[in-house]
């Protein structure tokens, strides 16, 4: 079982992926803005992060950058989970430190490949 940091300001969007998260067997963190997300990111040291992109204070790509440049949470595996579905967007995020790239609404079976893709065995 991984711990995994949902960061999402909408709250329908938050309980819908941790539903997901811990149908699959996972424990869901959450939070509810980037600035936010960086926080519990540093605290807690979760397995890995799912990523808004649009959110106030610190929208999902500074974010991004921020845990994937800071030592204590490089390591955490970043997935971008957004409505923003444009080829700029993905590449943009992919330069942010993101390790994957899931676009809104979910799929379960999608966003499950990912994290056994990106979590270890």
């Amino acid at each position: 079982m991984a711990r995994i940091l949902i960061v999402d300001d909408s709250p329908s969007q938050l309980l819908g992926l941790k539903r997901i998260v811990e149908k699959l067997g996972h424990e869901a963190l959450t939070a509810e803005d980037g600035a936010a997300g960086v926080e519990v990111a540093k605290r807690e040291i979760p397995d890995l992060i799912l990523m808004d992109v649009v959110m106030p204070n610190l929208n999902g790509f500074q974010a991004t950058r921020t845990i994937s440049k800071d030592p204590t949470t490089a390591h955490i595996p970043v997935v971008l989970v957004t409505t923003k579905d444009q080829e700029t967007d993905k590449v943009w995020g992919m330069r942010q430190g993101a390790k994957a790239y899931v676009t809104k609404p979910v799929r379960e079976e999608e966003l499950a490949a990912t994290l056994k893709a990106l979590l270890p065995a």
